[in-house]
């Protein structure tokens, strides 16, 4: 296993700071350090970005930043059992690591950052989707990330970047659709983590489409969140909810209003979302 820096092996750092996972945090620890270094390594160059990390835990991501030469990381961690590790870490590159003890998911992480971001974390599961579907939200005209690097559950990550037609497309695919450019970078077996976790991780990179109209995002929340919601009924029935008279909404756009939600292509739900925002003013 690779060695990055001088400081001691992630599973001796548990030992000595008596650290376990929580499964309420929803915490599986990446001890790897030759992943940490892959991942770290798909986010491209750092040396002239600030990287935002949520959930560092132990820091084993932390330090595989740090080493590949990032300005600065900047950690959000609300376990404050790991602030004695991350000042370890903090201590070794001074002035590179500034930790938040802060939740995440309400956190204002434009304002804890300067200079060009990037964003790259081993996401906690269960604040992983609301995470990036914020962040989504934050990459208009005036974004302040340029590119995300994430580790979600397989399941999801196919959803990120599912095709219309498939089983896995749905309200995430649409939405990363329109505004980034998503791929999977790589999978990462169970047994990579402590405790290993019951699913297949995977690896996403995306960067900001340029020229998508954020403002239209809340429309197409709502016209996927209806359509997908109800995915077995006819558009004419599950679009409803957004629409008083969906046919004629449809109809004109081309659409036939007895198709399903998984067959609109991304270029469907933006014509529909621009509809909504018609209808809604």
């Amino acid at each position: 296993m690779a060695q990055i820096d001088d400081l001691p092996p992630l599973r001796d750092v548990i030992r000595t700071h008596g650290l376990s996972a929580r499964k309420a945090f929803g915490q599986n620890f990446l001890f790897d350090l030759n992943l940490t270094q892959r991942i770290a390594a798909t986010a491209g160059p750092l040396e002239d970005h600030t990287v935002l990390e949520v959930g560092p835990g132990p820091g084993g991501l932390t330090r595989a930043l740090l080493a590949a030469g990032a300005r600065k990381v900047v950690a959000l961690e609300k376990d404050r059992r790991f602030a004695p590790a991350l000042q370890d870490i903090a201590d070794r590159y001074p002035g590179r690591l500034e930790v938040h003890e802060e939740d995440a998911l309400k956190a204002n992480h434009a304002a804890l950052l300067s200079g060009p971001a990037k964003i790259v974390a081993n996401l906690p599961y269960n604040v992983a989707t609301p995470l990036l579907i914020g962040w989504i939200g934050d990459s208009g005209p005036d974004r302040w990330w340029d590119s995300l690097t994430l580790l979600f559950q397989k399941e999801v990550a196919e959803r990120i970047v599912a095709e219309p037609g498939t089983s896995a497309y749905g309200r995430l695919s649409v939405l990363a659709a329109v505004y980034v450019e998503a791929r999977i970078a790589f999978d990462i077996a169970p047994r990579a983590f402590t405790p290993p976790p019951k699913v297949t991780s995977a690896l996403v990179h995306a960067k900001p489409r340029d020229g998508a109209d954020i403002a239209l995002m809340p429309s197409i929340e709502a016209v996927t969140r209806a359509a997908f919601g109800q995915r077995r009924k006819m558009l004419r029935a599950s679009l409803k909810s957004v629409f008083a008279e969906p046919e004629r909404i449809l109809e004109p756009l081309g659409i036939d209003p007895r198709r399903r939600a998984e067959t609109l292509t991304v270029e469907d739900f933006v014509a529909l979302a621009r509809e909504h925002v018609a209808a809604v003013r």
